[in-house]
């Protein structure tokens, strides 16, 4: 695409700051995919025009600035990612980036209710037994867990849940980081007992108590919960997030008051605990910056995966090291690699990328044996193994 600048006096000059030009090149040439003939208007839209006279930038989006944070999150950290779909998201990103992470061990969580006692079972956690599911329409499911641990065979789902809880439970003791992303400030009692639960698992609405958390609902939970974690693992940090997911079944505008409920307690545990607790801003970078149908999913609910990509790139910048962007990128590129199927295996071509790639994953864990890409190597040597 060719850019023209101009520039309309001797006192006036364009200034394209780094960020800002990144920006907005992103969202009108990547993003928005404008046709040539529209490209003078949306270049105006990213061109930021500095005056001598006013020392003002003029800006043409709603750019969110993300403080500063005092530490970067490095590989030699453990992260343990839970809460709703967004925490799959951004957990699973952080995976592909070979990152030693944790993702939902209890299936996708929505409100901050389910999302606490699935942390106090990780700090004590004690085996589910087969009491603790019940059966409904041929299968056997949890309160306490997402659907994707349901089965048909009780030994099954009780070990693949029991599974998740060790590994979960050793994770939280050696994390570096929690990030905890709430959905909905609406929660589902058992109307039998009043227990919150984490799924419904498609049972008659007459089996429930639908409620809307209060704000102080949330921090006296979560101020308590926060305490236990610091007891045994002090060093522990909190990443708080509000899902950009609109519940829109509750309506559009009390989906607003339960992102407000939920907007508000994390703000008052981030002042409560300040550098212990951070909020990471997705809930704003989608609703502000990426303001556009084009970036959510065909259900206009969800975000697009070019959103989430965006959201990502945001997050990593804020909370990643020059050093370790850096080491992310060689782990991109063995990816690609790893990603690529060539049209026959059984070629010396095929072998020679194989062993470039093997040697490129060796130097890569040599400079950084925290990355978490054994299972990649061991995959690489035995494909060359049936050579």
């Amino acid at each position: 695409m060719l850019i023209m600048f101009w520039i309309h006096s001797k006192y006036t000059y364009i200034i394209l700051k780094y960020n800002y030009l990144r920006n907005y090149m992103f969202y009108n040439i990547n993003v928005l995919k404008c046709p040539f003939d529209m490209t003078p208007i949306y270049f105006y839209l990213f061109l930021c025009r500095y005056s001598k006279k006013s020392y003002r930038m003029i800006s043409y989006c709603t750019y969110i600035k993300i403080s500063e944070l005092p530490f970067k999150i490095t590989y030699k950290d453990r992260i343990l990612f839970i809460g709703s779909c967004f925490a799959d998201n951004i957990g699973n990103k952080m995976s592909e980036y070979r990152f030693n992470v944790e993702v939902n061990p209890f299936g996708v969580l929505y409100n901050p209710l389910s999302v606490s006692s699935a942390c106090r079972y990780m700090l004590n956690p004690e085996p589910f037994v087969a009491d603790d599911l019940f059966f409904y329409k041929g299968m056997y499911h949890s309160f306490a867990h997402h659907g994707r641990f349901s089965d048909v065979s009780v030994d099954k789902c009780i070990a693949g849940i029991n599974e998740a809880l060790n590994r979960a439970a050793a994770c939280l003791r050696a994390s570096s980081y929690l990030a905890v992303t709430f959905g909905t400030a609406y929660v589902y009692r058992l109307g039998s007992s009043g227990a919150v639960v984490a799924n419904c698992h498609k049972l008659p609405d007459s089996n429930f108590i639908r409620e809307r958390l209060t704000i102080s609902d949330i921090t006296d939970e979560w101020s308590m919960l926060l305490n236990e974690l610091w007891h045994i693992n002090p060093a522990l940090k909190i990443i708080f997030t509000v899902s950009p997911v609109r519940h829109w079944k509750d309506g559009a505008h009390l989906n607003q008051i339960s992102k407000s409920t939920l907007l508000l307690a994390e703000q008052a545990l981030a002042e409560q605990y300040p550098g212990q607790v951070l909020y990471f801003p997705a809930y704003e970078l989608m609703m502000d910056e990426l303001r556009d149908y084009r970036f959510y999913a065909e259900d206009m609910i969800h975000p697009s995966p070019l959103a989430i990509n965006y959201i990502w790139e945001r997050f990593s910048e804020t909370y990643m090291g020059r050093e370790t962007l850096s080491f992310m990128k060689e782990v991109e590129a063995i990816n690609k690699n790893l990603n690529h199927r060539p049209s026959t295996f059984d070629n010396e071509a095929y072998k020679q990328f194989l062993m470039q790639t093997l040697l490129k994953i060796r130097q890569l864990r040599d400079k950084n044996p925290y990355i978490c890409i054994s299972k990649e190597e061991k995959e690489i040597e035995e494909r060359l193994g049936n050579y």
